[in-house]
């Protein structure tokens, strides 16, 4: 690989760079399982307290979420490399200029999306083919998480910017927080404890609200009790505007990032209303499976990430020529961390089903599912560690091309042949498939172009 850089700084950390690794990816391992936690304890509420029914309409919009939050998420991959880069080479107003132009955006986006959302509720899940026993309570749940959406995409993107500078404890303590609060109210309001209004399936969005406002607040004291490089302090307020030149690299490199989220969305829609086509307990089913296979492959999401902002910090201190090691020890702990929770899965799965089921059947069409694709999560771990690694250059154009072609031209239409010949089973066959085919298509590009290219820092 060659490397040109237009700053350098002092040697390399002594500490071998498994355990910066270690370091940086066990807190946001632990803030990822948290923050889905709340959404996974709020099933286990829903399905056991208020039914199976009840579990199909909370699944049934895990898609259109997805949708809306993969906006913000683009945001956040972009500002987080440009923070890392600036942070790499310690020019803390660069990082506050950055960070303002993308929580502009992404609160922007939040309103736009609640109003879209909110407005468009119904004509979204009967687009999806929610199934019709399943559609009135549907909409009442769906239209409090589009009203949500402003707290929760910029606690979104704060969290991410907030790992740009390293930091990956804040987020910790703060999903801590809303996860507690969240757990708390979501049976308070389904029972009605304390005199709280009873809610029904809308508990968990109400719940939801009330967690992430919380944990919003808790992110604005710690960091301005810390004096932290991203504290909401005068600075950082004045520069909460967007700056076109700033906004330009967030876009390039972010947009394609976003892009590819809202394919993946898409493509889950699309795999929805096919899994809907199976009745009400293949929906109930999708959204339990989905639940386990999420911690599986948090590991490696994280790790990606981590590669992703410590590639980006040494090409900010001036060595680039660390990218390569980088790359190799995300490969290994992916290997190691998600091939131990996918035996772990495996070995467990039905236990594991059966907390957010207690329906027989759906129970057993559950476990065959899981069955099929959980292996492949080692599989998509690997090609999400490269690219990551290539993302904290500013590569993200070819890598994430790859990948939307993976999920829209190999997983939509295996998922569409396949269900043909093997029923709901073969909807989750094409899962495999995607990810063998993004593995060596993301891995030739990295071996023989990305390594050979010149890195330079973008900010």
């Amino acid at each position: 690989m060659t490397a040109t850089t237009t700053t350098t700084t002092a040697a390399p950390p002594a500490r071998p760079l498994w355990r910066n690794f270690l370091t940086f990816l066990v807190p946001m391992v632990l803030a990822n399982i948290l923050q889905a936690l709340s959404g996974t304890i709020n099933n286990v509420f829903v399905g056991q307290m208020l039914g199976t029914q009840a579990l199909a309409a909370v699944s049934g919009m895990f898609p259109i979420v997805f949708f809306f939050i993969s906006l913000v998420i683009g945001i956040g991959a972009g500002a987080s490399v440009l923070i890392g880069q600036a942070w790499g080479a310690r020019e803390l107003h660069k990082v506050k200029a950055i960070a303002g132009t993308a929580i502009a955006l992404g609160l922007g986006l939040g309103l736009l999306v609640a109003l879209f959302g909110g407005t468009f509720t119904e004509a979204l899940l009967r687009a999806l083919g929610t199934p019709a026993d399943v559609l009135p309570i549907a909409i009442g749940y769906a239209r409090a998480m589009m009203l949500a959406m402003p707290g929760l995409l910029v606690f979104i993107l704060v969290t991410q910017l907030l790992r740009g500078v390293g930091d990956t404890l804040t987020p910790l303590y703060a999903l801590l927080l809303s996860t507690a609060i969240s757990c708390l109210l979501t049976p308070a309001f389904i029972r009605g404890w304390l005199g709280l209004p009873q809610l029904g399936v809308t508990s968990a969005a109400v719940a939801a609200i009330i967690a992430f406002a919380a944990a919003l607040a808790f992110l604005a004291w710690s960091t301005l009790r810390r004096g932290h490089a991203l504290a909401p302090d005068r600075e950082l307020l004045r520069a909460l505007r967007i700056n076109p030149a700033i906004l330009k690299l967030v876009v390039r490199i972010g947009l394609p990032t976003g892009v590819q989220m809202i394919v993946i969305s898409l493509a889950e829609i699309v795999l929805l209303s096919l899994v809907n086509g199976f009745g009400s307990d293949a929906t109930a089913a999708y959204g339990a499976v989905n639940q386990v296979v999420n911690y599986v492959q948090f590991p490696a999401l994280s790790i990606a990430i981590t590669a992703s902002i410590l590639g980006a910090q040494a090409i900010g201190a001036g060595h680039p020529e660390r990218l390569d090691a980088i790359t190799r020890t995300g490969l290994k702990m992916n290997l190691v961390l998600t091939g131990t929770l996918v035996v772990v899965g495996y070995l467990f799965s039905r236990h594991l089903i059966s907390a957010f089921v207690t329906s027989a059947p759906v129970l057993e069409l559950a476990q065959t599912l899981l069955h099929i694709m959980l292996w492949s999560s080692v599989v998509f771990g690997f090609a999400s560690v490269l690219g990551g690694v290539m993302r904290s250059s500013g590569t993200v154009l070819v890598p994430t091309a790859i990948s939307i072609f993976c999920i829209a031209a190999i997983e939509v239409p295996s998922a569409w042949l396949l269900s043909g010949h093997f029923g709901l089973n073969g909807v989750w066959m094409a899962y495999p498939i995607t990810f063998v085919a993004m593995l060596v298509l993301q891995g030739a590009y990295y071996q023989l172009v990305w390594r050979k290219k010149k890195i330079v820092r973008l900010v």
